[in-house]
């Protein structure tokens, strides 16, 4: 009867959720994260069996477990790339929190299996790295104090965000975790430029990191030997450091031929942290630089598509996350060719490694809901309206 009287309501068509986020997604930067996956478990079996010889384990033992991790951070990618940039912003706050919390227990509870570094929790089955996890969780928390900082009697979030930075690398350096410290100011400091820092401050911070790390090489017998290792002229070729060379230099322009690498047996850190030297050895330089190439199509694009967007938050938090991907995995190649020193840092989405592929499938998955194409207008049509 009301209807009759008044006219039916307008209902708003909605889109479902599948086809407005497959229209939406950058479906060139999707694939290239699927195809280094794949990447990923080609050179893990290669890579991992080895390793499960030595451990009197199935040949393909890691090699199941990587796809399985695998498997989990790709719906895990899928899944949070369909959430709008609030649920992101909710689902990092919160992913922050309960990372950070174990990150601080660390110490109690955690252990270093042997390799000098207290930096997982042991679960039996499996282990945790709390970092991994709180690297994406701080990018979403320090873009969403940026943008608040910029509102009208906002809070001062470009301050809370630097002590919280600062917390978060005292406690990484306690480890130690020198690496992932470095991430972690790096995509701070990337986020604040951005939001527009005074030059003067970016330089103090630049001083800050320079005075940390000459504490660190003289208080810390972890990270002074790295630092000796890399500046030495001689390379100890018994070293990691010293089998990821040659391999490299053994692989040439197409490599030795699928199998025939040496590197593997040598290296313990063959399936992790130096994959990229199982890849260059049985591949070639031909693989590493379409390695290469894919990590800079998904920063590249991201960085672009990010460039349009409107939203400082969406805009903030989309550069920190591209860049904390991006600068991963350049770290982890740059330390095989020793152009950086050992950081002990996984190649993302192709390093075997649970917590590192699931926290990187997290990354992933926020990038791409922020990279997704939204209904606003380009932000040059604001700047052309406020030139006129």
């Amino acid at each position: 009867m009301t209807e009759m009287v008044y006219g039916s309501m307008p209902m708003a068509a909605t889109e479902p959720v599948l086809p407005r986020w497959w229209r939406t997604i950058d479906k060139w930067s999707m694939t290239c994260i699927l195809v280094l996956f794949g990447i990923g478990l080609l050179l893990g079996l290669a890579a991992s069996v080895p390793l499960a010889t030595r451990n009197g384990l199935e040949p393909f033992y890691y090699v199941q477990r990587q796809a399985f991790f695998g498997g989990m951070a790709v719906i895990a990618m899928l899944g949070t790339s369909m959430l709008s940039p609030d649920m992101v912003r909710r689902l990092g706050v919160i992913g922050f929190a309960g990372a950070f919390f174990a990150l601080a227990l660390l110490p109690v509870f955690g252990t270093d299996f042997g390799k000098g570094a207290v930096r997982w929790f042991s679960l039996g089955f499996a282990s945790v790295q709390p970092s991994e996890f709180l690297k994406p969780g701080f990018v979403i928390l320090c873009a969403w104090l940026m943008a608040a900082s910029q509102d009208l009697n906002g809070p001062p979030g470009k301050t809370i965000s630097f002590a919280i930075t600062l917390t978060i690398v005292g406690f990484l350096a306690l480890q130690p975790d020198f690496g992932q410290a470095a991430l972690i100011l790096f995509a701070w400091g990337v986020m604040y430029f951005i939001a527009g820092a005074p030059m003067i401050l970016i330089i103090m911070v630049v001083g800050l990191v320079g005075f940390g790390a000459m504490f660190a090489y003289n208080s810390s017998e972890h990270f002074a030997r790295r630092i000796d290792g890399f500046l030495t002229p001689d390379l100890d070729p018994r070293t990691q450091l010293g089998y990821a060379a040659n391999a490299i230099q053994e692989g040439g322009f197409f490599g030795v031929g699928v199998g025939e690498g040496q590197v593997k047996w040598s290296l313990p850190d063959a399936h992790t942290d130096f994959i990229i030297a199982v890849a260059a050895e049985e591949y070639g330089l031909v693989l590493v630089l379409c390695i290469i190439a894919l990590y800079g199509t998904v920063v590249v694009r991201s960085l672009f598509r990010l460039m349009r967007e409107r939203d400082p938050f969406i805009r903030l938090g989309g550069t920190g996350l591209a860049c904390i991907f991006g600068v991963q995995a350049m770290i982890n190649m740059g330390v095989a060719v020793r152009l950086l020193p050992a950081k002990g840092m996984t190649l993302p989405f192709v390093s075997y490694g649970g917590s590192s592929v699931i926290a990187a499938g997290i990354t992933l998955g926020m990038l791409l809901a922020f990279t997704r194409s939204r209904p606003q207008g380009q932000i040059g049509d604001i700047l052309f309206k406020r030139g006129r």
